[in-house]
């Protein structure tokens, strides 16, 4: 059974910084992309992030965000700059048609708080 684990959030003064990561347990053979979505209160899950043959980012996040991925580990990151109050969500990271003994599927984090104060 695989499951996505993240770490890294937490409550951070505007203009600053925090990592992101995110990592699976259990047996990945190969994954078709990874990313990083977000929710704020009251609104819809959004695309932050996501990493595969290429790089794609939000409008609101570019220049400030950089999604990585480490193929070895199966494990994804967010370095996010230039923090801003807007930025406050639940993240959650997200592993597109990831191949296991279970087959092809997407699988999803629990979500990680991130609290951006002004």
């Amino acid at each position: 059974q695989v499951q996505l684990v993240e770490s890294g959030g937490g409550l951070v003064q505007a203009g600053g910084s925090l990592r992101l990561s995110c990592a699976a347990s259990g047996t990945i053979f190969s994954i078709n992309a990874m990313g990083w979505f977000r929710q704020a209160p009251g609104k819809q899950r959004e695309m932050v992030a996501t990493i595969g043959g290429s790089t794609n980012y939000a409008d609101s996040v570019k220049g400030r965000f950089t999604i990585s991925r480490d193929n070895a580990k199966n494990t994804v990151y967010l370095q996010m700059n230039s923090l801003k109050p807007e930025d406050t969500a639940v993240y959650y990271c997200n592993y597109n048609r990831a191949r296991t003994y279970a087959g092809v599927r997407d699988y999803w984090g629990q979500g990680t708080q991130v609290t951006v104060s002004s």
